[in-house]
């Protein structure tokens, strides 16, 4: 603009926000009102991902086929700047997507459960444009050139990612992503039928009033610090500052809703996080089969999770757990002393069998486990038998194993 030049109107970016969300609840049903905060959110980020150092994927995922999948893939794409949809393509195409120079893409995978599924088989390029790609600073080396001309060449992977697919995602992709867990919609819920000649106008001049409104705020959101809810930290700071720089500055309730959003969608994923067996494994031990014991020999371990009606023990890799798969999944953690945890054995009057201690535990217990339930420790402990100072391990077991049952199926007494 130059000097002479009068400023245009102002553009109100919570209205721009509003109707960008009444346009995916046209044609989408999400699974609770976050979701719709946050991929409007997400769309916004797109038009200003230039501004950002990480930029979050994110996944719409469902354990079914027609779930609103694909059609939410379809309405992003509408919203979004230089959209490129797939279901298939090489990490090498698309470093060179993003390097070219009609600027950086809005890369949208569906059917990406054919990449990184089950059958699939992992594809570790795919998924280190993936990973390299959330951050500003995330890119590949390689060779090009003829021959023996050869010359090192850093390829830029960041640029903003949707997928959507069946099942879930890689670990690592998961944490760099707002999860949308899709549902197939009940009778009840009704959406307007999507015709793409008719809509994708409607969408397209939606997407031009947002990379409007998006440019106007620029440089607030460059150089923004938005504030965290509390709790939020690490990874999931970095994957939710951008939307929540996006809602401040687009202002009205934006804010809040984004804030309230934030901490819904990621207690959400933890809820639905099935990627580290080994916490839920930590857990139920702390919960369901120590309750306050100090040590615990590994029979009564293994037949207490296996007595687990909603654990997943007695399926692991399509066998039950076993004394090898529990040493395996524990030895991914350590005691306080910084040492792997490792079965030992049990001094009692009938044998020294192996088991586990509880002190071994404690320490990955505060540190990866959720709070335990609200009844106190008090009573957990009083009403199980305690296996300590050499008392008979053996004698016990039963006793121990039916208690643990029993507080397995007790209901949770508010705190």
């Amino acid at each position: 603009m130059t000097s002479n030049q009068a400023p245009g109107p102002s553009i109100d970016g919570a209205a721009v926000l509003n109707e960008v969300e009444a346009f995916h609840r046209r044609f989408n049903v999400f699974p609770r009102e976050a979701a719709y905060v946050a991929v409007t959110l997400w769309d916004a980020h797109a038009h200003l991902i230039e501004c950002f150092e990480t930029t979050p994927r994110i996944a719409f995922l469902s354990p079914e086929p027609g779930s609103g999948k694909s059609r939410a893939l379809e309405i992003v794409e509408l919203l979004t700047p230089r959209p490129m949809t797939t279901v298939s393509a090489s990490a090498n195409a698309l470093y060179r997507l993003v390097d070219s120079s009609a600027g950086l893409p809005t890369v949208l995978f569906d059917e990406v459960d054919t990449i990184f599924g089950p059958k699939a088989g992992a594809d570790e390029a795919l998924r280190g444009f993936l990973n390299a790609g959330y951050r500003r600073s995330g890119g590949a080396l390689r060779c090009v050139g003829d021959g023996s001309n050869q010359n090192a060449q850093i390829f830029g992977s960041y640029c903003a990612v949707a997928m959507a697919g069946l099942g879930s995602l890689p670990d690592t992709v998961l944490t760099r992503s707002v999860i949308v867990r899709m549902r197939k919609r009940a009778p009840n819920e009704k959406v307007e039928p999507y015709r793409q000649r008719t809509h994708e106008k409607q969408g397209h001049a939606l997407r031009d009033r947002l990379a409007e409104w998006a440019d106007t705020v620029r440089d607030r959101v460059a150089n923004a610090w938005p504030e965290m809810p509390e709790g939020v930290t690490d990874r999931p700071a970095d994957v939710w500052e951008p939307l929540l720089a996006v809602a401040d500055a687009a202002g009205g309730d934006w804010p809040t809703r984004a804030r309230i959003a934030c901490v819904e969608l990621i207690s959400a994923a933890h809820d639905n996080d099935e990627s580290s067996i080994g916490i839920r494994l930590l857990t139920d031990l702390r919960d369901k089969v120590f309750c306050g014991a100090d040590r615990m020999p590994t029979a009564v371990i293994i037949e207490c999770l296996l007595h687990m009606d909603d654990g997943p023990w007695g399926d692991l890799d399509d066998k039950p757990i076993n004394s090898r798969t529990l040493g395996r999944l524990l030895g991914q953690y350590v005691t306080a002393s910084n040492k792997p945890i490792k079965s030992r054995g049990i001094r009692t009057p009938s044998g020294f069998p192996k088991g586990y201690y509880a002190e071994d535990l404690a320490d990955a217990w505060v540190r990866y486990c959720p709070p335990p339930p609200g009844e106190s420790a008090t009573s957990a402990t009083a009403a199980t038998p305690q296996v300590s100072r050499g008392a008979s391990v053996a004698d016990s077991a039963t006793a121990i194993r039916h208690m643990s049952a029993e507080t397995a199926t007790q209901p949770v007494l508010a705190g």
